[in-house]
């Protein structure tokens, strides 16, 4: 069997190019995705500043919800105090570490912050810490009094030298350098006396501060060959407490606890493009291999006349696609390898990922990917061949040198159905107002493309018999058997229609649903945005004390107010099961009103003090938070909380589904510190002016307008990556239609040299062929913007009002223009090629 499909596989190498490209683009896509998978699962980061630490004991900054993937906690979680002493006792132990991190920067001569660390919201930390470096090099002695520091060496500062820090939001102080610090591998920081430290961060075992009495982590180190009995002791010592120990690779998960988020982040973009991935290439290798058992089908026939069985013709069928499918796996994972890796560094540009969070490279994500390509390939080709298997082998051979009179009544069937299902499946963004309920917009895109693929043969059928039906007498010979063969060979046509109707589906519905959720997002945040200046302080970790009241004593400033942002889990019931959200949450104070409108309809925003929040109307009506009502969340750091609804809002799709009180979150974020203050002026330049100039007399503070970027520039990251990965996905649906066009029309040589034998001139044969190519790139134009439009218009009803969707002017043209040219160059060319050869020859090799 193996050696008769690799001779039948000789003979139609054009075709089975197709389905070469189809599955290595295939075999890439799906690569790349279990690539990304498997690093969110498994990928650590290295251990830095804890390279030193043979056992770390950390807070658990993970959700973990019933029955689904864990959820990142970002903000920092603590550690009591007293667990040091406790872990310092036991056997084996050689010293016990509690780190500590908080906001610190030195600032040069000019009053302007230094880099020290890459975060500096957990650059200040205690002497002790250095304890956990590994390979510290160090110049000097320790800090010993309040007004001593050490700092890392790439400062460019000597023992000796006075230089001013800022800590925790505290107005600059002058410190005396007592030290060097030089740690491969770990980013630099500023390292105060312990007591100092503690202080400064509000950690001091009688501190008043939320955090009093706690670290952020404990880090130990054991005797040499002590390490596995040492976590083992601890983890027996910490039980039951939600701690968790970590040794080895695992030790980097405790540096920087938004590496999970990050983590998750790549779990969640995985799964988003392994559905559209997975549908787009069953559908290309399907589209390939049906293209390629149609100009086998006589071969085909010709075996069961000659007593070959329909099972044994199946497996003909499938064993040649299986062989020319394994030539193109290997450098389709391959390839897939490198785009994974060229996708991090994307990521990591646009500061999705950390940058030193590596990919996991495993045989795994190929493995995957051989069996799901291998099944598609088997089933597409067995199913291409079960009709020609089937049928009588005297049916079967008359039949090869045609199509079927009448298309399949279950197949078109289906695909209206899927069709239907699509134009339902498009009314959710009419009832949910958010980024999940328009992802359903393309989904329902590809759906009614699928939907085209199986009813295409009859719709076209009935396409061409009327065209032909209303053709005038006088049409010239190349129009009138253009035409024929639109209504003669539909199934043929269709063929080549659908994935170009799959790929203007998916290019509009895919970019036109980004542009516009981004345009919704940006109108909810423009309009409700009062405040025209934004006041930060990035290099410092956060808004120093007394900001806020010198902001409001500027002249011609009207209201200002201290914002952030932080993450919360929502928990609530849904069809009687629990379920949990994790979602992006503001944090206002009650005087925030004067400075954002986020389209209160109930409650008021005056009242966020204590145990309190603000939801949307959206989350309001799906999950019974009504004003009044109670909702349990779980915040940044774990923390569980039951807060009180105090007002309704209309613009969460640019305000987040929920707001905490800055009461609420006090306590529970990594640095205590507010993020930005919010400003309102009275609109003279004056104010703008004045503003600029209190944020210059003050080291650190940044001063920026509110309003949006015209040119994209700040628009969210996951917007670039959800871009690229259009860019990716129509380059792979276009090589593929490119080579299936190619193969169809290289397939009709015969019929071709029969037209040249009963007359027809070669010119007219061109004639034919692109008139043919019109019909194609109008229809394939025609149906993908029918099928886009019930979803692109309904989600324009439902995010901007009006029904039509927000995007480029110039996409539809250059949608267009791709799909012609497409079809005319992948006709043209193969038939030209096809004209050189003589008719006779042609027919005997055909």
């Amino acid at each position: 069997m193996l050696h008769l499909a690799l001779r039948m596989a000789a003979h139609r190498i054009t075709a089975l190019l197709a389905v070469a490209c189809a599955v290595l683009g295939g075999a890439a896509l799906i690569t790349t995705t279990g690539v990304l998978a498997e690093s969110g699962l498994r990928s650590q980061l290295p251990p830095g500043r804890l390279g030193g630490a043979d056992v770390v004991v950390a807070a658990d900054q993970e959700f973990h919800p019933s029955g689904d993937l864990p959820i990142a906690l970002p903000e920092r979680a603590t550690v009591p105090a007293r667990l040091v002493d406790r872990l310092a006792a036991l056997p084996g132990v050689t010293a016990a570490v509690g780190d500590i991190g908080f906001p610190a920067a030195l600032l040069d001569g000019r009053g302007r912050p230094v880099p020290v660390a890459q975060d500096p919201a957990t650059a200040g930390h205690g002497w002790s810490s250095t304890r956990l470096l590994a390979g510290a090099r160090i110049e000097g002695r320790a800090p010993s009094g309040a007004k001593t520091v050490a700092v890392d060496a790439a400062a460019g500062l000597a023992v000796g030298d006075r230089v001013r820090v800022v800590a925790n939001g505290r107005p600059a102080a002058a410190y005396r350098v007592s030290a060097l610090v030089d740690a491969p591998g770990a980013e630099g920081g500023v390292w105060f006396a312990d007591g100092t430290a503690a202080a400064l961060a509000g950690r001091g075992t009688g501190g008043e501060g939320p955090r009093g009495g706690t670290v952020d982590l404990v880090g130990l180190r054991a005797a040499d060959g002590a390490g596995e009995r040492v976590a083992d002791a601890v983890r027996e010592e910490v039980a039951g407490t939600g701690l968790r120990v970590t040794t080895g690779a695992d030790r980097g998960e405790a540096v920087a606890p938004g590496v999970g988020s990050a983590r998750s982040l790549l779990i969640l973009l995985a799964g988003s493009l392994g559905g559209i991935v997975l549908l787009i290439t069953g559908f290309v290798v399907a589209g390939a291999l049906g293209v390629t058992i149609a100009g086998q089908r006589r071969d085909l026939a010709l075996m069961r006349a000659v007593g070959a069985t329909p099972r044994q013709i199946r497996r003909l069928a499938a064993a040649q696609s299986t062989v020319v499918a394994a030539l193109a796996l290997v450098p389709g994972v391959a390839v897939g390898y490198l785009l994974a890796g060229r996708f991090r560094e994307l990521l990591a540009d646009r500061d999705v990922l950390p940058s030193e969070l590596p990919l996991t490279v495993s045989p795994l994500p190929a493995l995957a990917t051989l069996l799901l390509v291998a099944a598609a390939v088997q089933l597409s080709a067995r199913c291409a061949a079960w009709r020609t298997s089937r049928m009588p082998a005297t049916e079967a051979v008359a039949e090869s040198r045609s199509e079927p009179r009448t298309p399949s009544r279950a197949r078109t069937t289906a695909g209206l159905l899927l069709i239907l299902g699509a134009c339902a499946l498009s009314v959710v963004p009419l009832l949910s107002r958010t980024v999940l309920g328009a992802s359903v917009t393309s989904v329902a895109g590809i759906v009614a493309a699928i939907g085209l693929a199986m009813s295409g043969p009859a719709l076209v059928r009935s396409a061409g018999e009327a065209a032909v039906r209303r053709l005038r007498p006088g049409v010239a010979a190349p129009t009138w058997l253009a035409l024929s063969n639109v209504r003669a060979y539909a199934l043929r046509l269709s063929g080549v229609v659908s994935p170009l109707a799959m790929g203007v589906v998916f290019v509009l519905t895919y970019t036109l649903t980004q542009t516009t959720v981004l345009a919704a997002t940006s109108d909810d945040t423009r309009t409700g945005t009062l405040a025209q200046y934004e006041l930060t302080a990035p290099a410092l970790g956060g808004l120093p004390d007394g900001t806020l009241p010198a902001v409001r004593d500027v002249p011609g400033v009207r209201a200002a107010a201290p914002a952030g942002t932080t993450t919360v889990v929502w928990e609530y019931d849904e069809l009687g099961e629990p379920a949990a959200e994790s979602a992006s949450a503001m944090i206002l104070a009650p005087d925030a009103r004067g400075v954002v409108d986020l389209g209160v309809t109930d409650g008021g925003l005056d009242r966020l003090t204590g145990a309190t929040v603000a939801v949307s109307a959206e989350a309001a009506r799906t999950r019974d938070a009504g004003i009044g009502k109670r909702v349990r969340l779980v915040l940044g750091d774990g923390a569980r909380v039951d807060a009180r609804v105090v007002a309704v809002y209309d613009r969460g799709l640019g305000f987040g589904p929920v707001v905490l009180s800055r009461e609420l979150a006090a306590g529970h974020t990594t640095t205590g510190l507010d993020q930005r203050a919010l400003v309102r002026t009275d609109g003279t330049r004056a104010a703008g002016r004045a503003l600029a100039a209190l944020a210059a007399d003050r080291p650190g503070l940044a001063v920026a307008s509110t309003a949006p970027d015209a040119t994209g520039a700040d628009a969210p990251p996951e917007v670039w990556v959800n871009l690229a990965v259009v860019v990716v996905l129509l380059g792979y649906l276009l090589l593929s239609i490119a080579n299936k066009l190619v193969a169809a029309t290289a397939q009709r040589r015969a019929e071709i040299a029969a037209l040249r034998l009963v007359g027809t001139t070669p010119r007219q044969v061109r004639a034919m062929m692109r008139r043919e190519a019109a019909v194609i790139a109008a229809a394939a134009l025609v149906s993908g913007l029918l099928l886009s439009a019930v979803p692109l218009a309904l989600l324009g009803q439902g995010f901007l009002g009006h029904p039509w969707p927000a995007g480029p002017a110039w996409l539809l043209p250059a949608v267009a223009a791709t799909v012609a040219l497409t079809s005319y160059l992948t006709i043209e060319l193969p038939t030209r090629h096809a004209l050189r050869t003589p008719p006779a020859d042609a027919l005997r090799t055909g």
